[in-house]
């Protein structure tokens, strides 16, 4: 521990733990939550830690409070971060929205668990993917990264930080609960080795206040999506923030042609920089004939089933979605064009499938792996179905089978 009270060097850590100190790392100071398996860990960390490093934890009534308190805490010019699970995430879907559409940087992650409704609060699932991108009503664009160790939760958790910082916006981590409580050796940097951004914000004496604009359109050269900057609550400048429709000062404007420009805005910002928000981690992709593109602990499990279908002789390459969220569908589009088939292994009914098969449009085929929530994808599952996308009859006894049967 340094004398701030930040956690560095190596650690055996739990995914939930790592996913704290990465917050706090970052600067993270203020947390609002409530209780939930398996996300509870999360918060208990950062009862005990933010108190260590001046920062706020406060226990919330329920999930739409919480989502609420780290927005406006994020306006007062703390970097704010909430977690939940299941049932919590859907109650946060709400506030979500208003986190978008008042452009407020901030943090939620899902340690997602077996659904629908309260259905397997201690057992896993991947079920929350489509939820990531939709859960909310109406016409936006969602950051959404995905872990599959603990390593992964610490760094990407810093990263959704940086991300929602840059691009004013609220960020998900949707790991799940086999990440979650996972216990891994987690390297934890010194501060001064890791990138932290900061949101574009006004000072006193930038700009005079009454003619300072919170939602200014600054975009030059005719680039769209660059962010206009914010002002802390209280300092002194003249702005509203509201859910509905408005103005660059944010008071309403319910016509047609604000709504153009509101909604234009919040996606363009997302959109014009994809390539920089999508982190793609790919293996064996130049002589593919068959890619496995999995996330999250799926995608650990999708391991040996690639390496065993490579000694059968099946050119199989490895992409892993680490952005899920815009999803990464020019790479998607690019590769169909070469190659015969992707499989997509997820605990769940196909949610990010659907996805791959949209955008390989026919020019590849799509081979879901699935499973309902509760447990992980078993390896053969896996490499059945590669062996499938393959043309290949699948053998009746693999190495693992025979290694299972020794034992």
């Amino acid at each position: 521990m340094s004398d701030k009270g930040l956690l560095t060097g190596e650690h055996f850590l739990l995914g939930d733990y790592a996913a704290a100190e990465g917050a706090i790392l970052v600067g993270c100071r203020f947390f609002a939550g409530y209780p939930i398996t398996p996300a509870t860990e999360i918060a208990e960390r950062m009862s005990t830690r933010l108190p260590q490093v001046d920062g706020i934890y406060i226990q919330m009534e329920d999930e739409l409070a919480s989502m609420n308190a780290i927005l406006g805490a994020s306006w007062a010019g703390a970097k704010s971060m909430t977690a939940t699970s299941g049932p919590g995430f859907s109650l946060m879907m709400e506030n979500l929205g208003l986190g978008i559409m008042l452009e407020t940087p901030c943090v939620l992650v899902d340690v997602q668990r077996g659904g629908p409704s309260t259905g397997l609060p201690t057992l896993v699932g991947q079920q929350d993917m489509m939820q990531a991108r939709w859960g909310s009503h109406g016409d936006y664009e969602i950051i959404a990264l995905c872990p599959s160790s603990p390593q992964e939760l610490f760094d990407l958790t810093i990263r959704a930080f940086n991300l929602a910082e840059k691009f004013r916006t609220p960020v998900l981590v949707m790991t799940d609960a086999e990440i979650g409580h996972m216990t891994e050796r987690v390297v934890i940097p010194q501060p001064e080795e890791i990138e932290i951004i900061n949101r574009p914000q006004v000072r006193k004496g930038d700009v005079e206040p009454d003619h300072f604009r919170i939602y200014r359109d600054t975009d030059t050269d005719g680039v769209e999506g660059t962010v206009s900057p914010m002002a802390i609550a209280g300092e002194g400048y003249r702005f509203h923030v509201t859910g509905l429709i408005h103005d660059e000062l944010g008071y309403p404007a319910m016509n047609a042609e604000s709504s153009e420009w509101n909604i234009k805005r919040l996606v363009n910002k997302i959109r014009a920089h994809r390539d920089e928000i999508i982190q793609l981690e790919e293996q064996n992709l130049d002589d593919a004939e068959i890619i496995v593109v999995s996330y999250g602990i799926s995608a650990r499990t999708s391991q040996w089933p690639i390496e065993q279908a490579r000694k059968e002789g099946i050119r199989v390459g490895y992409l892993r979605l680490i952005t899920i969220w815009p999803f990464p569908e020019k790479r998607i589009i690019e590769l169909a064009k070469r190659i015969r088939a992707f499989v997509v292994p997820e605990i769940n009914m196909g949610q990010i499938c659907l996805e791959v098969e949209r955008c390989a449009a026919g020019q590849a085929q799509v081979l879901g792996v699935n499973r309902l929530g509760g447990d992980i994808l078993e390896p053969q599952q896996v490499l059945s179905a590669i062996r499938k996308a393959a043309g290949r009859s699948d053998q009746p006894q693999t190495d693992l089978q025979n290694r299972q049967t020794e034992r």
